[in-house]
């Protein structure tokens, strides 16, 4: 919804500046809930990656390809365009984010090597 929102604001007519300001705003409020339910999601309690991690990052991926078609199809506006390019790089660093952060929950949640063997530190 948050891309839908943003491509509401630049392409959707003609709008007042207000209207399109209160759209942009509510775009970057949906993209910071976006980002939160990314972590949440990344540091759910599985030890190990799974199918939810898979869905999430091939949806993401997805979603950073439909945008770039729409980035470089000639027949959108100039705004749209530029607002697909820009959700493209968006939803493609929130792939690498969630990857990355789902990759660090499961490294701290692993028992360490001296925990596994059995040694304890001197």
């Amino acid at each position: 919804m948050t891309g839908a929102t943003a491509m509401a604001a630049v392409g959707g007519g003609h709008h007042s500046v207000f209207a399109t300001v209160l759209l942009a705003l509510l775009a970057l409020g949906m993209a910071h809930a976006f980002t939160v339910e990314i972590r949440r999601q990344a540091h759910r309690r599985a030890g190990h990656w799974c199918r939810h991690d898979m869905v999430n990052t091939v949806l993401l991926a997805g979603w950073a390809v439909g945008s770039l078609a729409v980035a470089v199809l000639p027949y959108p506006p100039v705004p749209v365009r530029a607002l697909g390019l820009l959700l493209t790089f968006s939803y493609g660093a929130a792939c690498a984010y969630f990857v990355a952060e789902r990759r660090r929950a499961i490294a701290v949640s692993l028992p360490s090597a001296s925990a596994v063997s059995g040694s304890s530190p001197v």
